[in-house]
């Protein structure tokens, strides 16, 4: 999934309790699905950074390489300023993107 190109919001909004029930018809199935995905999105986010991070790993640290380091600082400035997981999973869901499957009982 590309988090670069996310519209979902970055500041926090007030979202209207009925239109959240639509999605399943109770209110908390549908929290407990955004929770799963958000969940889900912030492992692949950190999974994305640690990976971009590595590259700049060195087993020998030193007060000015860690300092002196741009693109890493760069690179970190870029998924603090992401919109957080809950956000994009309530957008992909405004979006009908995410679904809830049941289980045959």
């Amino acid at each position: 999934m590309s988090f670069k190109n996310s519209t979902a919001e970055r500041t926090t909004i007030t979202r209207n309790t009925s239109e959240l029930e639509e999605a399943t018809g109770n209110l908390y199935e549908t929290i407990i699905m955004l929770a799963r995905r958000s969940n889900q999105i912030n492992v692949e986010l950190k999974e994305e950074l640690t990976r971009k991070l590595q590259e700049f790993a060195s087993s020998t640290d030193n007060l000015e390489e860690i300092f002196e380091n741009r693109e890493q600082i760069e690179i970190s400035k870029f998924y603090e300023k992401l919109p957080k997981p809950v956000a994009m999973a309530m957008k992909e869901l405004a979006e009908g993107k995410i679904y809830q499957r049941k289980l045959e009982e």
